[in-house]
């Protein structure tokens, strides 16, 4: 792994995303790596024939991404050394398919990833976007379960 360049760190903006991206960041500075952030917001584009006129998600959708562009920058300064150098992007559309095109599209060499660490029902419901990612990603992916570090 002596040749990872750039790191990439979905994040969720929550308590345990800093825990992650406290790590990410050691990565980065011990591989003297490029760190980049992404945070998904899931597109509803499915979800437009039930009982919803498309213009109105369409709406929903940019306020959710002008609201993450702001979170994200709030979340950096929180999460992060004021010198650090980070890249940061807001994506739409499936979740782990766009944390996983993404890592392709831009040359990452390593992706960082938190778990839920959701069990029986939940896991069934909710599925896990660190494992989608982890089959799916062309590079490696270390999974972090927050819970535990």
């Amino acid at each position: 792994m002596d040749d990872v360049r750039k790191i990439l760190v979905p994040v969720d903006f929550s308590a345990n995303s800093c825990k992650i991206m406290a790590l990410a960041a050691s990565l980065a500075q011990r591989f003297k790596a490029e760190l980049a952030v992404v945070f998904v917001v899931q597109s509803f584009d499915d979800y437009s024939g039930f009982f919803v006129p498309r213009e109105p998600i369409a709406q929903f959708e940019e306020e959710m991404i002008r609201n993450a562009e702001e979170k994200m920058q709030s979340f950096i300064q929180e999460c992060l050394a004021p010198d650090a150098q980070v890249q940061t992007r807001v994506l739409t559309g499936d979740v782990a398919d766009s944390i996983v095109e993404h890592a392709t599209r831009t040359g990452v060499d390593l992706i960082v990833i938190g778990t839920h660490g959701y069990r029986g029902l939940e896991r069934v419901l909710f599925g896990s976007v660190a494992e989608k990612v982890i089959k799916r990603a062309d590079c490696p992916v270390i999974s972090i379960n927050p819970y535990r570090s």
